[in-house]
């Protein structure tokens, strides 16, 4: 049987599994390769840097949320709704994250420390997904704002406590869902009509 090509995609993959099983002090290019059974230069074919390839697993695991969110803003429906739902489902994401596999959110936080790039990309996009939805209100109606993406920016800022990994150990203290409600509700009730 011949050996699977070599993409960046099962590069990205096995790194995550290393990057899993030794965190990301301990983790190498040359882990990485003999997950794949292939030499280190292959690896450095696709990724010219250990950096380039930690900054790469950084932004594909968080293009998992942006992708999950890109769905409700591409839906059809009120604004409102839509708000509603994006800001709800940022936060389950980012909690998930934190909770379902702490070990590897902990490595994930290390490697955003190292790739600030990565994480303002991201930012920009998530924030770029809130301008589309209060532009849509703004369509409809249902929104008042003089600038969508100002205001995006703001309601990004105002929900930081519910997606900023920086509370990730807030996020499940009992309270934390009524919280975060609140300021949703609140934010919603600021942009309407």
């Amino acid at each position: 049987m011949a050996p699977e090509t070599l993409t960046p995609e099962r590069i990205l993959e096995a790194t995550e599994e290393v990057l899993r099983r030794y965190g990301p002090a301990k983790a190498t290019v040359v882990d990485v390769a003999r997950a794949l059974g292939v030499s280190h230069g292959s690896v450095y074919r696709h990724f010219r840097t250990k950096t380039a390839l930690r900054e790469a697993v950084t932004a594909r695991w968080l293009d998992r949320t942006s992708q999950q969110l890109s769905v409700i803003v591409s839906d059809e429906g009120p604004a409102d709704d839509r708000l509603r739902r994006w800001l709800a489902a940022l936060f389950e994401a980012k909690r998930h994250k934190a909770g379902d596999d702490p070990e590897l959110f902990a490595t994930y936080m290390t490697l955003i420390g190292e790739s600030g790039g990565v994480v303002d990309r991201h930012v920009t996009d998530l924030e770029s997904q809130l301008t589309t939805i209060i532009e849509a209100g703004v369509s409809e109606g249902t929104f008042h704002t003089p600038s969508p993406a100002s205001t995006a920016h703001a309601v990004f800022s105002a929900t930081g406590r519910f997606h900023d990994p920086c509370y990730a150990p807030e996020w499940s203290h009992p309270g934390i869902t009524a919280d975060f409600e609140a300021v949703r509700d609140l934010i919603l009730r600021g942009l309407q009509a």
